[in-house]
């Protein structure tokens, strides 16, 4: 291999020492970069039952194998750790130019140990990494953090914590300076535990391509693959909000904590014309031809003078759906978020599951100290920023809804996560797909970014009785492009009946996340539907000189899946900790509600197709071994 940079820096914030490591060939060849590093790493350095806001805890930074490459959306670095959400493992994924600086300052993953005696920050320039005190920067929100830190590190790029992060609030994220960041799993509440505001980094090195005429035709083609997707000239119109409308057809959205399907102006609140409304200016991530994000401003009214990155699907569903605000709130909220270093996919489901219990009665005004409804945002912010300074009913909440709800009688029923983590705005009533059913099957918890059909269509929204099948709704041409083995094609698509098979669909589609996880691309749909393996392999041989192919590829992700599942199992998740809230079992919406056995059903082959037990849903012997994880069964 020629230029994979093949060091990760490790900081111990007890001792305050700092050192770097070789990564071995055949690491990077089982795991690559990104996600499948942070698995390794973790799995091997966190001990079993350790405190996820602990000196125990380890938090890994890992850029992607193709980060700091031309190659197409090559942006993303992974950030993981023990979530203090879930006990489980904690991970998410970030774009913009994080990775890049991780990469040119000459490392694969930043890894974070102990807990420092006073608030501090880490700044990277190349070799010299330096823990610097952050006792000015403590309590300060994110944006002033960033303006301060880049007048004193010109040119770095900064992943930071806010006040939530301070104060341990379990769903707190990792801002990635100011409009970006690793939202889920509480990532946040691990830097605050161990007293970390902030990361700044800044490389030089610049990288050397193994094979620069190959790279640049792998860079080409994989252009190319992206412009020929049916959904690349929607989403560099309209980025994630094409998936708005289409969700509050099919009555599927999380409208008012998941009781209402829809809302009656939902087109007009977080539709593609709020683009046309608010947006003035497309911005990309590095590397990135598809420019989905939106740079928002509010002109008049009492948010008037708002600019900030945003109107995508997660907060418009997060504030628009879950808790009922209008557009220029549902912007202000994803501004308090990014300021204060807050998920809006958790703040939401927290906000929407304090409005419902208050109007059920079980939350009072002695409990919250004013009224609490649906579409109100001065409430909704005076309670959001009581989550994020843990004061009065905050406090209680910013322990994330399934522990609140335990706080509470009869509260449970409202609290809409999967595995200990909010869910998002999908609701499986009212849309049955890959989608939803990865929502139960994801490694992180309840979910909807780690398993997507890459070829979803949003055009149907066909209702299988036994829950295994979609609409496939394409042209054979579109099958005969999809980069998959043709063998796992045949059962995964059926062209006959027009039908995705559900579980063989997840198993492929969560594997595929994975490797684009791990080498640093996005899983916009224009990537998903035309970015496979094939090129990917390309792509890694030409840039750093690794004899990979496609099935090589695959099979490492698939082995950081089952590597991940291994890690949850060891920290205590349970044969049945894969079901939906009982409110999707048991309330209709429009007519709809699961069916529980059925579920079990679809649950059990995806198991089948993982190579996993079918009813306790454990990875069996001969795939660890195949996948040479059989030395780690726990």
């Amino acid at each position: 291999m020629n230029d994979y940079p093949g060091k990760i820096l490790e900081v111990n914030l007890s001792t305050r020492s700092i050192s770097s490591r070789k990564v071995e060939p055949e690491l990077i060849k089982k795991y690559l970069g990104g996600i499948g590093l942070c698995a390794r790493i973790l799995y091997d350095e966190i001990p079993s039952g350790a405190d996820p806001l602990g000196e125990d805890n380890v938090l890994v930074f890992a850029a992607g194998t193709l980060v700091g490459t031309p190659f197409p959306t090559a942006s993303r670095t992974e950030a993981s750790a023990k979530s203090p959400l879930t006990g489980q493992f904690g991970t998410s994924n970030s774009g913009a130019f994080f990775g890049i600086q991780l990469k040119t300052a000459g490392y694969d993953a930043l890894v974070i140990k102990g807990k420092a005696a006073e608030p501090a920050y880490l700044v990277i320039n190349d070799d010299e990494a330096k823990i610097l005190n952050a006792g000015f920067l403590w309590g300060k929100e994110c944006w002033e953090t960033v303006d301060i830190l880049e007048q004193k590190h010109y040119g770095a790029e900064i992943a930071l914590i806010g006040p939530a992060g301070e104060n341990l609030v379990r769903f707190a994220s990792i801002e990635n300076g100011r409009y970006d960041g690793w939202g889920r799993t509480g990532l946040g509440a691990v830097m605050g535990s161990k007293n970390l505001k902030a990361v700044a980094v800044k490389g030089s090195r610049g990288r050397n391509i193994y094979d620069t005429a190959a790279m640049l035709e792998a860079v080409k083609k994989g252009q190319q693959l992206i412009k020929s997707a049916s959904s690349y000239m929607a989403f560099t119109e309209y980025g994630t909000l094409n998936a708005s409308i289409p969700y509050g057809k099919f009555k599927a959205t999380s409208a008012h904590n998941f009781t209402k399907g829809t809302l009656p102006d939902w087109k007009d609140i977080g539709g593609r014309p709020i683009v046309d409304k608010y947006g003035s200016r497309h911005v990309a991530c590095q590397s990135c031809i598809i420019a989905c994000g939106h740079w928002a401003e509010i002109k008049e009214g009492k948010y008037a003078g708002l600019r900030i990155k945003d109107l995508e699907i997660t907060p418009v569903m997060s504030f628009g759906a879950t808790v009922g605000l209008d557009t220029e709130a549902i912007i202000k909220a994803s501004e308090i978020c990014q300021r204060y270093g807050v998920d809006m996919v958790s703040a939401g489901g927290v906000l929407g599951f304090a409005i419902e219990l208050y109007k059920k009665g079980i939350l009072t005004d002695e409990d919250v100290g004013f009224e609490l409804d649906f579409g109100d945002d001065e409430a909704a912010f005076k309670l959001l920023h009581q989550v994020i300074n843990r004061e009065g009913i905050g406090n209680i909440l910013a322990e994330g809804t399934k522990r609140a709800a335990e706080q509470f009688e009869q509260a449970d029923r409202y609290a809409i996560h999967v595995k200990g983590m909010e869910i998002p705005f999908i609701d499986p009533r009212g849309r049955w797909s890959t989608w939803t059913l990865g929502m139960l099957t994801n490694i992180r918890g309840g979910d909807h970014l780690r398993c997507r059909n890459p070829v979803e269509n949003l055009r149907y929204n066909d209702k299988d009785e036994a829950y295994m099948k979609e609409r496939f709704g394409f042209k054979k041409p579109m099958y005969d492009r999809l980069d998959m083995p043709e063998e796992l094609k045949s059962k995964a698509i059926d062209l006959e009946n027009d039908t995705v098979d559900i579980p063989e669909m997840s198993k492929w589609a969560e594997d595929l996340i994975n490797l684009y996880n791990a080498v640093g691309i996005c899983i916009r749909p224009p990537v998903m539907e035309k970015v496979g393996p094939t090129i990917i392999a390309e792509a890694c041989r030409a840039f750093i000189g690794i004899d990979i192919n496609a099935a090589d590829l695959m099979e490492s992700s698939e082995r950081t899946w089952n590597l991940i599942k291994l890690f949850n199992l060891r920290e205590g998740e349970a044969v049945d900790a894969s079901k939906f809230p009982r409110r999707f079992y048991e309330e209709d919406i429009d007519g709809n509600r699961l069916d529980e056995a059925k579920i079990q059903a679809v649950l059990e082959k995806y198991y089948q197709a993982r190579g996993w037990d079918r009813k306790t849903g454990r990875p069996e012997a001969n795939t660890l071994d195949r996948l040479k994880l059989d030395d780690l069964d726990n």
